[in-house]
């Protein structure tokens, strides 16, 4: 008589099971606050401190977002190839298209809005506090679904922040979404570190 011995299959990786390191991309985006919108703190207003042309804060911001957003989409990418769990690739997939679906409609109401109202900086106004308020979002819908605090606390204090900037109008928002947000990506970054050195 013998005896077939068989090993377990492996069970699927579901999305708590993946991890995806964001480190990179909160040092990006980190930066682009930091320098951006620090930038735009500095050179606008009444009582502006430096005289920088009007384009740099934006290309300083632009830059940092779309690094950002290149090791964001890496960083899913690798979690992605990691997962084995039909469901949570799908999971994974639909929060990637969130972003793009959230910042069409984020262009959409703002080119709306400031066709409706004539009101010549609520671009400027909209598009720095608006775009933290959707990143925010997203941060609190992927934490929830990978189950990471950090990624959910992120989202959630860069959703409050942002859309409470608006009450300090031009240039004390700019100076919000610097400290505030800039701060909570670098607190993030030290914290993230941390997890991943754990892991």
């Amino acid at each position: 008589m013998s005896l077939t011995v068989t090993a377990p299959a492996a069970s699927p990786r579901t999305a708590a099971d993946v991890d995806v390191n964001s480190l990179s991309t909160y040092v990006s985006f980190g930066l682009a606050y930091l320098l951006g919108h620090g930038s735009a703190a500095l050179s606008q207003g009444d009582n502006a401190v430096l005289a920088l042309p009007s384009w740099l804060p934006m290309a300083l911001l632009g830059t940092g977002l779309a690094a950002g957003t290149i090791q964001a989409t890496r960083a899913a990418l690798r979690a992605q190839r990691a997962t084995t769990d039909t469901l949570t690739l799908r999971t994974a997939q639909l929060l990637g298209a969130l972003w793009v679906t959230a910042f069409v409609a984020l262009f959409l109401a703002i080119t709306g809005l400031s066709t409706a109202v004539d009101h010549p900086d609520i671009q400027t106004l909209l598009w720095p506090t608006g775009s933290g308020f959707v990143v925010g979002l997203i941060y609190i819908a992927e934490g929830a679904v990978r189950r990471n605090t950090l990624h959910y606390a992120l989202g959630t204090w860069l959703a409050l922040t942002s859309t409470a900037a608006l009450l300090l109008g031009n240039p004390g928002f700019y100076w919000v979404l610097t400290l505030a947000g800039g701060g909570a990506y670098a607190l993030a970054t030290i914290l993230e570190h941390r997890r991943q050195k754990h892991r």
